[in-house]
């Protein structure tokens, strides 16, 4: 039998890629090599239920561990890949051993974002992350939470929940500012000022107070590795669109892959299971002899008090937005339009909404503004 697939992260991305390997009838060797000790797990829950009590940090495990020997993916966690002998075909761990490859995939996901000069900042990537915060929550009055993306806003919206007082300090003009629109934004505000948490926007963090002070600033791809091997990186590791580096044996999916998307009409990176889990099947797929441009349309959610945010697209240089429902009632949508054309929509309490417009991207994205914004109109 040959050197198989080694895939280097066993995150949401690669765990998909050995999971869908199997599915597609691949049978050669599988070999998953992740930093941390636990099996490969899923890590939204981490910022989610796990903050809020919900769920347990047992349970958010992607497979038990008789999953992995019943398929015979061998498992080398707590392990990093070091470098990479493209010329050999092999990859050199940090212990110093070394496993043959036909084909690698890179998942090496990504890093947060670190404040510097800051000691005693907390960030939350990582079980241990998570269980940390946990912690600190159980004995915290107050909490800052610096950064008012998904993350930190999530970690607000549990903290709140906890009885805490909480402040967010986000630098630029609006919550969420990269991935939603104005509306989206400004109803966040609104309602986690009615929890009860503090909006500073536009403000920087010069200095720490308080009990506790969460950072949730972004993330940056770990492209070391593909870079030290010679591959070309540029806000992640640069892929063609069946997810190939310029060697035509390595593959790279998920946070730490750039590849061409129709969406973005351009370069895109992102962040998202949506994402990880479809990359994954795709280079599955193309290991197996049935390769395809990786088409997949993106979608994202988040889960702060009682909403429930699904978006979809990229609503990047949007010139025409629309609402679907009733901003007060908590149950709507913003559908955005370029040049007449649909090209996302944030929905809030709206499912219906949010698998319509997955599948109207999917498509051709025909609906009109109006159309849109008739609710007597079936989006489907």
């Amino acid at each position: 039998m040959g050197a198989g697939v080694v895939i280097a992260g066993a995150g949401q991305a690669g765990f998909q890629c050995a999971f869908s390997l199997r599915t597609e009838g691949y049978d050669g060797p599988i070999t998953l090599i992740g930093e941390e000790d636990w099996l490969p797990y899923q890590r939204p829950p981490l910022s989610k239920g796990c903050l809020s009590g919900k769920t347990d940090l047992d349970a958010i495990a992607l497979r038990p561990a008789a999953y992995f020997q019943a398929n015979r993916i061998a498992l080398r966690m707590g392990r990093r890949v070091e470098s990479i002998n493209r010329l050999g075909l092999r990859v050199i761990l940090d212990d110093g051993g070394e496993v043959g490859y036909e084909y690698l995939v890179l998942a090496t996901g990504c890093r947060n974002r670190v404040l510097a000069g800051m000691e005693g900042v907390s960030y939350l990537r990582t079980r241990e992350e998570a269980a940390a915060l946990m912690d600190r929550l159980e004995t915290a009055e107050t909490v800052t939470v610096i950064g008012g993306g998904f993350i930190g806003l999530e970690v607000a919206a549990a903290a709140a929940g906890h009885g805490r007082r909480v402040t967010v300090v986000e630098p630029q003009a609006r919550l969420m500012q990269r991935a939603v629109g104005p509306i989206i934004s400004e109803y966040f505000r609104a309602m986690h000022a009615r929890h009860g948490v503090r909006i500073l926007l536009g403000t920087t963090a010069a200095g720490l107070e308080g009990d506790m002070v969460v950072a949730g600033i972004g993330v940056t791809p770990r492209t070391e590795l593909a870079e030290a091997a010679g591959l070309a990186v540029g806000n992640g590791i640069v892929v063609n669109a069946q997810l190939r580096t310029e060697d035509e044996r390595i593959f790279a999916i998920g946070d730490c892959a750039a590849f061409p998307s129709r969406f973005a009409r351009g370069m895109a990176r992102l962040e998202s299971v949506q994402n990880a889990v479809d990359q994954g099947r795709c280079v599955a797929a193309a290991i197996c002899g049935r390769g395809a441009d990786y088409a997949a349309v993106p979608w994202f959610w988040t889960d702060q008090f009682e909403a429930k945010l699904q978006m979809t697209g990229l609503s990047n240089g949007f010139d025409e937005q629309v609402v679907r429902g009733d901003l007060e009632s908590g149950k709507f949508s913003v559908c955005y339009f370029r040049e007449g054309r649909l090209i996302a929509m944030d929905s809030l309490n709206r499912p219906g909404d949010h698998l319509a417009g997955r599948k109207l991207l999917a498509g051709s994205g025909a609906v009109t503004p109006e159309q849109a914004a008739d609710l007597s109109f079936d989006l489907r």
